[in-house]
C-alpha cells in the first residue's frame, strides 16, 4: 500500500503479520448453532433454549457477553483537519501495532435500478491526494457491473488489534491506463497472467471442466507472452484501478459498553487539493 504525494507515487509491499488465530468464542457459538439442544444468546441479554417453546432462561455466563473494547479512546483534540492525513496517521498506527494486513478493505457497491448491494474484500493499494485506490477487473466482475450503473462505493476497514474502524463513502472514477500500468508493472508475472486469463465472476461450467477452463486460459496467456520480459506485458484494457473519491470518512474507536467514539469527516468545500472537511462527533 502506498501514500502518494502530488509528484511521486511510491508502492509498498504488504506487511508480514502473525497468523490469524481462531476466536474460541466464535467456534463455541458456531458449534452451538448446529447443536439442536444448544442455548443461544438473544439481544435482550437472556438465553433462549432451542426448542419448540423457546422459553427464556436466566444465565450469568459471561461467555455470551460481547467483548469489551478498552484499547483506546478518540477525542476531537486527537484529530487533524484533513481526513486523508487522519487516515494516514491511523494506518501507520495499525502497521506499528502489527494489525494483520491493514490494507484489507471491504468494498461495497450497489446496482441500479434495484439497488442490490454486493461486498467483497480487496486490497487498498494507494491513497493519494484525491482518494483511495484499488485494482481489479472492470469488465466482467460484479463490482464492474454495479459501478457502471451506479458509480459510487463504500469502503470499510476493520483493525481488530487496535479496535478501530474506518468507513469511506464516495464517487468512483477510473484511473488512466498509464496510472494502472505503473502499478501493473510491479505485480508478479503470475498475477499479470491471471489478470488476462480470468473473466472475473463469469461462470466456469461443470460440463466444460470448471477449473480446467481457467487453467487452459492461463496456459494460453503464458504462451502469448512467452519470451517477453515482465515489464513488457501490457495491462489489459479491462483491468486497472479505480479511485473512491470520498465525500464522507468516519473514524471509529471501540469503547467499553458499546459507547464507542465516532467522528465523521464530511467534505463541505472542494478546491485545490482535498478541499475542506466538517468534523462531527456521532452518537455510538
Amino acid at each position: 500500500m502506498s501514500f502518494s504525494t502530488a509528484d511521486k507515487r511510491v508502492f509498498y509491499k504488504p506487511m508480514e503479520s502473525a497468523s490469524v488465530r481462531c476466536c474460541d468464542e466464535l467456534t463455541k457459538l458456531t458449534n452451538m448453532i448446529f447443536d439442536g439442544n444448544a442455548t443461544l444468546p438473544e439481544r435482550d441479554g437472556r438465553i433462549y433454549k432451542r426448542n419448540s417453546s423457546m422459553t427464556p432462561t436466566d444465565s450469568t455466563d459471561a461467555s455470551f457477553r460481547a467483548q469489551q473494547y478498552q484499547k483506546g479512546t478518540l477525542s476531537r483534540s486527537q484529530l487533524v483537519p484533513s481526513a486523508f492525513a487522519q487516515f494516514a496517521a491511523w494506518f501507520s498506527e495499525a502497521q506499528a501495532a502489527h494489525v494483520h494486513q491493514p490494507e484489507t478493505v471491504c468494498l461495497s457497491t450497489a446496482a441500479l435500478p434495484l439497488g442490490g448491494v454486493s461486498s467483497r474484500f480487496v486490497y487498498l493499494k494507494e491513497v493519494d491526494a484525491k482518494g483511495f485506490v484499488i485494482y481489479s477487473n472492470w469488465a466482467t466482475s460484479r463490482k464492474a457491473s454495479d459501478v457502471r450503473s451506479n458509480p459510487v462505493a463504500s469502503l470499510a476497514f476493520w483493525w481488530h488489534e487496535i479496535e478501530r474502524q474506518v468507513r469511506v463513502e464516495g464517487a468512483v472514477e477510473r484511473l488512466s491506463r498509464e496510472e494502472s500500468q505503473a502499478y501493473y508493472d510491479l505485480r508478479a508475472r503470475g498475477s499479470k497472467v491471471g489478470a488476462w486469463a480470468s473473466e472475473q465472476s463469469s461462470v466456469l461450467r461443470e460440463e466444460d471442466g470448471e477449473r480446467e477452463v481457467l487453467e487452459r486460459r492461463v496456459r494460453e496467456v503464458e504462451g502469448r507472452f512467452e519470451g517477453m520480459e515482465d515489464g513488457e506485458i501490457p495491462v489489459p484494457d479491462f483491468w486497472g484501478g479505480i479511485r473512491v473519491v470520498p465525500t464522507v470518512v468516519e473514524f471509529w474507536q471501540g469503547r467499553e459498553s458499546r459507547l464507542h467514539d465516532r467522528f465523521r469527516y464530511t467534505r463541505v468545500e472542494e478546491g485545490e487539493g482535498e478541499g475542506e472537511w466538517k468534523i462531527e462527533r456521532l452518537s455510538p
